[in-house]
């Protein structure tokens, strides 16, 4: 193997990812197939899982280090579950992605619905992190496994953005809470760090950013977007997997941890 073959090779690695039918998680599954890895896909909808795990075996030929399990992140028993099925399937897994998470609504600030706002933070605090977090990292601990928790940031993790508070107020937790369970998880060897993608078009933020699918034509939100986005577009989803690998791979990134990395396309440093 040549040096960066061996740098970023994952073929003794299981991998799970939570959320794993939605657009940023299937293409985080098809790095790590392509690494080697064999990947677990845990999500609540069979339906969804079927069609990612179809899409993922068509592009990478990898079915055979692939599976899917229905599990309520939100939920510690279907967490443990799916976590004893992951053994069984492939070998216990090392990494673990928090790919749960996600917004509903934008309003004023005095419009606010409480109960949509405390919906959007268990859906990125607990199911996207706290809940699934604690069942693997207890695991790794008992098993004296080196894991790497990759968790999911966002810009509104560093600058809020209009109308989006329960979001807003949840991935800037979720930064916070990375950098607090990278200092306790140090001790046993589970690094914990982020991706912080900026704007990539999914199924959630597609009718957000796109006026017309024809023509390309922006909303106003997505024109502002990539406005105050140096590089002039939005992401592909393609383009956030040198960052997985290397925050994945124990060789590359072994004595990181704690740190969220930008995928931005500059957005954060965006001035006038």
């Amino acid at each position: 193997m040549s040096y960066c073959d061996q740098m970023f090779d994952l073929s003794d690695r299981t991998a799970v990812i939570t959320g794993g039918a939605g657009v940023i998680a299937g293409a985080l599954a098809e790095c790590l197939l392509r690494a080697g890895a064999r990947v677990a896909l845990w999500g609540h909808r069979e339906e969804t899982l079927d069609a990612a795990v179809e899409k993922l075996t068509a592009a990478t030929e990898a079915g055979g280090r692939l599976a899917a399990l229905k599990a309520d992140t939100g939920s510690a028993s279907d967490c443990r579950e799916a976590l004893e099925k992951t053994e069984k399937l492939f070998s216990a897994p090392e990494i673990l992605i928090n790919g749960v998470g996600g917004n509903r609504g934008k309003s004023s600030f005095v419009d606010t619905d409480p109960e949509q706002f405390e919906f959007v933070l268990r859906l990125n605090l607990l199911a996207g992190l706290l809940i699934p977090t604690q069942v693997t990292a207890a695991y790794w601990i008992e098993k004296k496994i080196r894991g790497c928790i990759i968790n999911m940031t966002s810009m509104a993790s560093y600058l809020p953005l209009s109308g989006v508070w329960a979001y807003d107020a949840a991935k800037a937790g979720v930064l916070s809470l990375t950098s607090a369970a990278a200092k306790e998880f140090a001790p046993h060897g589970i690094r914990v760090n982020a991706i912080a993608p900026g704007f990539f078009v999914g199924k959630q933020n597609r009718a957000l950013l796109i006026k017309d699918e024809e023509t390309g034509e922006l909303t106003d939100r997505g024109k502002d977007i990539i406005a105050h986005t140096p590089f002039g577009r939005f992401g592909d989803v393609s383009e956030l997997a040198g960052a997985l690998l290397f925050l994945a791979s124990e060789r590359a990134s072994g004595f990181v941890t704690g740190v969220s990395l930008p995928v931005d396309g500059g957005y954060l440093i965006d001035n006038i």
